[in-house]
C-alpha cells in the first residue's frame, strides 16, 4: 500500500494533491521548535524536496520542544540541519532532503531560496518560517515579495503564537501588517517568557496545514487571516486581512526592499535561549583549515566536517564553535564588545 494513502483519501488532497507536494520545492528556513515540527511533517507528507537551513547547533536545552533531536545530537553539539535531515532520511527516504548549515542573511538568502539574478536549477515553491528572530522574517518576507514566492510566517513564545499566509499580489504581506519591525526589548523572547513545546507544535502544525494547502491548490483557497492563539487558556482569534493590504506599505506597495538591500556586515547578536552570542564576520576569504592548525596550538580544538570546537588553555569560562563559512558562537558571553575582542584574538578581524 502507498505510504501517502491515509493522506490521499483526503477529498482536498487526493491522487493530484499528492502529486503535486511530490514535486514541490520548500525551504525551511530554521529548525528549532518550529522547524523541527514543519521538516518533520511536510516530510512525512512528501514534500518532493525540503531544504532546511539553520546556523546553530543542538543543545541540551532544545530537546524540550525541538522533535528531530536526541541527547546524543546535545552530546556531540551536531550542527541542526546536519541532525535533522538524518532523522528524516531514516522516515522518509524517497524524499530529497538538503540540510545547509547556514546563518541567512541578505547576502545568501536570495540563493538560498534559489532566487538570485542567475537561473538557478532549484527555486522555492514555497518557505516556511521557522526561524526565533524578527529580523530574518522582514529578510523572508522582502525575499517573498521580490520574487512571489508565497510564504508561511509563524511566530511562538511562551504559550502564545501566530501564523499568516502570505501570498504576494494577492492580499497583504507582512509589512501591511506590521509596517516596522519591534525594537530590541519591545517584545518577550525565549529567555524572558519560556516557551511550552505544545504551542511551538500547535503553531508549526498550523503552518504545515497552510502550507500544505497551498501546495495542493496553488494558494487559490487561502484566506487572508492572522491566526492568533494561547494554547493554555484554549483561545484561538482570526483577524481578517481582507482589506488588509496597503499601497504604500515599503514591501508589496512600494517594492523597497530595504531588508534585503541591506549589505551583510559583520554582526555580533545574541542567541535566543542560549548564553551565547553569534559572530558573522563581513569578509568571506576565510581559511579554515589554516585557522583550525592555528587554533591546535593554543587549545583544545575538537573537529568535524562542518565545524570546529575550541577551548584556550588560558583561563576563561567561554569555548568557541567555528563554522567555515567564518561565522563563530561563543558560548559563555552575554557582552557584544567582549565577543568581538575574542573573536577578533584567535580568529581575526
Amino acid at each position: 500500500m502507498n505510504r501517502y494513502h491515509r493522506q490521499t483519501l483526503l477529498p482536498q488532497i487526493g491522487p493530484e494533491g499528492q502529486a503535486r507536494l511530490a514535486t514541490a520545492r520548500v525551504l525551511i528556513v530554521g529548525c528549532g521548535a518550529l522547524g523541527s515540527v514543519l521538516a518533520d511533517q511536510l516530510v512525512r507528507a512528501g514534500i518532493g524536496h525540503t531544504r532546511l537551513v539553520d546556523r546553530d547547533v543542538v543543545e541540551l536545552t532544545n530537546l524540550q520542544r525541538q522533535v528531530l533531536f536526541d541527547e546524543a545530537d546535545a552530546r556531540d553539539g551536531t550542527p541542526k540541519a546536519i541532525a535533522a535531515a538524518r532523522r528524516l532520511g531514516a522516515v522518509n527516504s524517497s524524499v530529497v532532503i538538503e540540510p545547509i548549515v547556514a546563518d541567512i542573511h541578505a547576502g545568501n538568502v536570495e540563493e538560498l531560496a534559489g532566487a538570485g539574478d542567475s537561473p538557478a536549477a532549484w527555486k522555492a515553491d514555497l518557505i516556511l518560517d521557522g526561524t526565533d528572530n524578527v529580523e530574518t522574517r522582514y529578510l523572508l518576507n522582502d525575499v517573498s515579495v521580490k520574487h512571489a514566492i508565497p510564504w508561511v510566517y509563524g511566530a511562538c513564545v511562551g504559550t502564545e503564537g501566530r501564523v499568516m499566509f502570505v501570498r504576494p499580489g494577492h492580499g497583504p504581506c507582512l509589512r501591511c501588517i506590521f509596517p516596522e519591525p519591534p525594537g530590541p526589548g519591545d517584545l518577550p523572547t525565549c529567555d524572558t517568557a519560556g516557551v511550552l513545546g505544545a504551542a511551538s507544535a500547535v503553531v508549526a502544525s498550523l503552518q504545515v496545514t497552510a502550507a500544505i494547502r497551498a501546495l495542493v491548490t496553488l494558494g487559490d483557497d487561502q484566506r487572508n487571516v492572522l491566526l492568533s492563539l494561547d494554547v493554555w487558556t484554549n483561545r484561538f482569534r482570526q483577524t481578517s486581512l481582507v482589506d488588509a493590504r496597503r499601497e504604500d506599505c515599503p514591501a508589496c506597495g512600494l517594492h523597497e526592499f530595504e531588508f534585503l538591500n541591506n549589505p551583510a556586515s559583520n554582526q555580533t547578536l545574541s542567541l535566543c535561549g542560549r548564553d551565547a552570542m553569534q559572530i558573522r564576520p563581513s569578509t568571506r576569504n576565510f581559511d579554515f583549515d589554516s585557522v583550525a592548525n592555528r587554533l591546535e596550538k593554543s587549545g583544545s580544538v575538537e573537529s568535524t566536517p562542518f565545524l570546529l570546537r575550541f577551548r584556550a588553555h588560558e583561563p576563561g569560562e567561554w569555548r568557541l564553535t567555528l563554522f567555515r563559512d567564518g561565522r563563530a558562537i561563543l558560548h559563555g558571553v552575554r557582552d557584544p564588545v567582549q565577543a568581538r575582542g575574542i573573536y577578533a584574538k584567535w580568529i581575526g578581524s
